[in-house]
């Protein structure tokens, strides 16, 4: 498997996306572009002790309402689209915590709709069955990291399915309070991230990360919409993700 399509699969991780039980479909949409066309977000520095408190309340409130679950299933529907191709899919995604996920990717193959791609995820490995190429390929988690050069992990994958937020990070750079909702501006060790907050109830709006390192240029945008209160937590029924990497 060559890198290109290892960066792909990675990127689909990421985009097959839904937090809704079962029997309920919704649309997620996707962009990929090869330039990040975002503008740049200046917000005020935290000059106070006072602010500072503020602002790990509020992530302390983010990190509460983080959404626990034993078992997810979702049915979700896919829009895919990158500089030179379109796809719709239905993607079926089942995860038992902390052990393991189970992806199935369902769309049209070869003028045929039909199951296209199965994978497997644990805490070290992945398994993916394309049977379009009747190709069966194993991979460590380790492996996709160097990569793709990306620290997930298995965690961080289940986070992103189930809709909580990834990378925080306690090393607050800015934060502004809004009519509508909070911004914080952290730096990790490899992101930056930048969280937007609903003002009412602390559920996520948006992160924009941005690679540390300036000769990666990489960019990724989520976008979380049409909350619904599902058993007591604050499901995003609707996302849209775009991964951009800058010309060098």
């Amino acid at each position: 498997m060559n890198k290109r399509i290892l960066l792909f699969f990675s990127v689909s991780l990421f985009v097959l996306i839904s937090c809704r039980t079962t029997k309920n479909t919704h649309t997620i949409q996707t962009a990929i572009t090869k330039k990040d066309t975002t503008k740049v977000v200046t917000i005020a520095e935290v000059k106070t002790i006072d602010s500072v408190a503020i602002v790990k309340e509020i992530l302390s409130k983010v990190v509460h309402n983080k959404i626990n679950f034993n078992t997810f299933y979702a049915k979700v529907k896919v829009d895919y689209e990158s500089p030179s191709d379109e796809k719709k899919f239905t993607a079926y995604i089942y995860m038992q915590k902390d052990s393991v996920i189970y992806l199935r990717l369902v769309g049209n193959f070869l003028g045929i709709t039909k199951e296209g791609v199965v994978a497997k995820i644990t805490r070290d490995s992945v398994i993916v069955v394309n049977k379009i190429e009747k190709v069966v390929q194993k991979r460590t988690l380790a492996y996709l990291q160097d990569v793709t050069q990306i620290p997930f992990d298995f965690y961080t994958i289940q986070d992103v399915l189930i809709g909580n937020p990834v990378f925080l990070d306690t090393n607050i750079i800015s934060f502004k309070n809004n009519e509508e909702k909070f911004s914080i501006l952290m730096f990790g060790t490899l992101f930056k991230n930048l969280l937007s907050l609903d003002k009412n109830n602390f559920t996520l709006l948006h992160s924009k990360l941005d690679d540390i390192d300036i000769f990666k240029n990489r960019t990724c945008n989520l976008a979380y919409s049409n909350y619904e209160n599902i058993s007591g937590n604050n499901f995003s029924t609707e996302r849209k993700i775009s991964v951009s990497e800058k010309s060098k």
